[in-house]
């Protein structure tokens, strides 16, 4: 026994130190010989001292029979984990619970494309560690991870501790390329008597499921966890907060070691998106969206091909549609193709954000970060926070672009107006058939004479977009009438415009008061997943010869469709989705012309056989 603490002890005197405290009461119950987690020192393992625990006798004896079979192996016969070459991996998880289907899994993560799969043990509810864990694993043709995360941790398994820490032994000494192991129970893990081969990276997990832990917090649990003998910490995350996702790239790029840091949620998806950027041993994708096995996991097929994530490098300049909501966004489609389109070295991610003050000022230091779209509801304090402001977008009170300056600073654009008033001027116009390309929102600029002079539109909304619609509106020669759900930002609106403009009550809105040529909604409703919803009855929409939706998901809104029931000709908001775009394309990568064909019709194929245009027809 002596001898094999000695032949322990170099492993374990890198492994093992001061552990972060005794496991849960309810676990320790379960060891015969519990000792005090924190009086293991390195010293003590240098000394061959052996901290036991009891492992139950079948698994035991089978411990010990695959350990005899190892060391009788030639180098060449003996397991050895594969290597594989990207700096940053993408893993998947298999989480079947019948060790039948979870073969079957394993065979069509190895064909998803990914680098590594996840081995979830804790979902089976029907395994027998002799009888199916050498099968298993022997059945995995790519390096995988053994997990069996117990319930305490967030996982599935509610069984004794000692056997479940055995099957973890068993997995190394059968030759898992990597093992996850609890912080927890990290001190149970290393203390018993049988060697973790060296061809097994140990990854010592921690995951706070409520809230992000204080940046200090954080660096002391990973320092923790490489004093403890972690090959690779891996420290997961709830982001209540996109600024929660700034403590945990901060985090990835003060790493002093292999590092695996995950924000969950959609608030931290970005750390997932661009862990390869930041230096992050891996981060985990589901094989598809409704198989995701943690809150803000991404598919594979969108991690590897639209966030680029074996490209990305330190010198990617990143990109993003901040906005509450954001996950309908196509920007991130759209943006992200255009970008490798043309070659350009740069990644655009959705960024659920609830203060965009609180936000930039996270991000201060994130220089990558050159340029963002805003949308609803940011766009006024968008203009509040940027440092330097473009005229137009100051005219109109509302920024939808936001470009670092070198200095850190921002410079406010916004390239909303010209393409939702050439959208419009198109419907007016009776412009319709096919697909009307995003490359004609600059010809409207050219025009003598705007088919809105003269006419009266109704706008619905003053926030952002509301206010770019009645500028343009105003600047065509157009009557502009402003109807909003707070009377006061109504009429602050048409007070800004001057004499071209007045507002109107909701009520007088909503009962079919207010008539006029054109009837304009710069609002969200209507908006994915609220497809029922629209801002006025149907006999409203009916009383109007155009109706604009700002909306471009869906392309036919509640509005549009009661438009086209009515009599009026819809106009869907996608142009001017593109429209502005294309400007944003430009501003973004320096004066770039954008491929405005393919990013139009790039979102029309994400929307499938719905994606039947409304622009100018009945």
């Amino acid at each position: 026994m002596a001898q094999l603490g000695m032949q322990r002890a170099g492993r374990c005197v890198r492994r093992c130190h001061t552990a972060p405290g005794p496991l849960p009461l309810p676990l320790q119950s379960q060891f015969l010989t519990p000792f005090n987690c924190s009086a293991v020192t390195r010293k003590d393992l240098r000394l061959g001292k052996q901290f036991m625990y009891a492992i139950p006798c079948h698994l035991t004896h089978r411990l010990s029979e695959t350990k005899l079979r190892i060391s009788s192996m030639t180098a060449e016969q003996a397991p050895v984990a594969p290597e594989i070459s990207t700096p940053s991996y993408i893993c998947t998880s298999v989480t079947a619970t019948t060790v039948e289907t979870f073969l079957a899994e394993i065979q069509e993560a190895a064909a998803s494309g990914v680098d590594i799969i996840e081995l979830r043990l804790d979902f089976l509810t029907d395994f027998d560690p002799e009888q199916h864990l050498q099968q298993i694993l022997a059945s995995c043709p790519l390096p995988y991870i053994v997990t069996y995360r117990p319930v305490w941790e967030g996982g599935k398994y509610d069984g004794p501790e000692p056997e479940r820490l055995a099957v973890l032994k068993m997995a190394a000494l059968l030759g898992a390329p990597y093992v996850d192991v609890e912080f927890k129970a990290s001190p149970y893990f290393f203390a018993d008597q049988h060697e973790v081969p060296l061809s097994t990276k140990v990854i010592l997990s921690y995951h706070d499921f409520q809230q992000t832990p204080e940046p200090a917090v954080l660096e002391r649990l990973a320092a923790a966890m490489l004093d403890a003998g972690a090959d690779i910490v891996k420290l997961a995350a709830m982001a209540n907060d996109i600024t929660d996702a700034a403590r945990m790239l901060d985090l990835l790029r003060q790493k002093k070691c292999p590092m695996i840091a995950l924000s969950m949620g959609e608030k931290g998806q970005i750390v997932r998106l661009l862990a390869a950027k930041y230096g992050g041993y891996l981060t985990f994708a589901a094989m598809s969206p409704e198989r995701a096995s943690a809150p803000g996991q991404p598919d594979i097929g969108k991690l590897a091909g639209l966030y680029n994530y074996r490209r990305q490098g330190s010198g990617t300049k990143l990109y993003g549609i901040i906005g509450n909501p954001v996950s309908h966004s196509k920007s991130p489609l759209i943006h992200n193709t255009a970008f490798q389109h043309i070659g350009f070295d740069g990644v655009y991610v959705p960024l659920l954000v609830d203060d965009l003050e609180h936000f930039l000022t996270a991000f201060k230091d994130y220089s990558d970060f050159a340029g963002f779209s805003v949308t609803i509801p940011h766009k006024e304090a968008a203009l509040r926070l940027a440092s330097e402001v473009d005229p137009v977008a100051r005219q109109i009170g509302a920024v939808n672009t936001l470009i670092r300056q070198p200095d850190g600073s921002f410079k406010g654009y916004n390239t909303d107006w010209l393409a939702a008033i050439s959208a419009i001027e198109r419907g007016v116009a009776g412009l319709s058939g096919g697909i009307a390309s995003a490359a004609t929102v600059a010809s409207s600029a050219a025009e003598s004479e705007s088919p809105l002079k003269g006419k009266t539109v109704v706008i619905i909304g003053a926030g952002g977009a509301g206010r770019a619609l009645a500028f343009g509106a105003a600047t065509k020669g157009a009557r502009v009438v402003i109807a909003n759900r707070s009377q006061e930002r109504a009429d602050q609106l048409a007070a800004a415009l001057g004499t071209s403009a007045t507002s109107c009550s909701w009520e007088d809105l909503v009962l079919g008061r207010v008539t006029g040529d054109v009837l304009a909604n710069s609002t969200s409703l209507g908006m994915t997943p609220h497809v029922e919803e629209s801002p006025v009855p149907p006999q409203v929409a009916a009383q109007f010869k155009v109706v604009f939706d700002a909306v471009y998901n869906p392309l036919w809104t509640r509005l549009l469709l009661d438009a086209r029931a009515g009599g009026a000709t819809p106009v869907d908001g996608l142009q001017m989705f593109v429209g502005q775009a294309l400007e944003q394309f430009r501003l973004f990568t320096g004066g770039a012309e954008p491929p405005a064909e393919l990013m139009e019709q790039t979102v029309l194929d994400s929307m499938g056989t719905a994606a039947t245009r409304p622009v100018g027809g009945k």
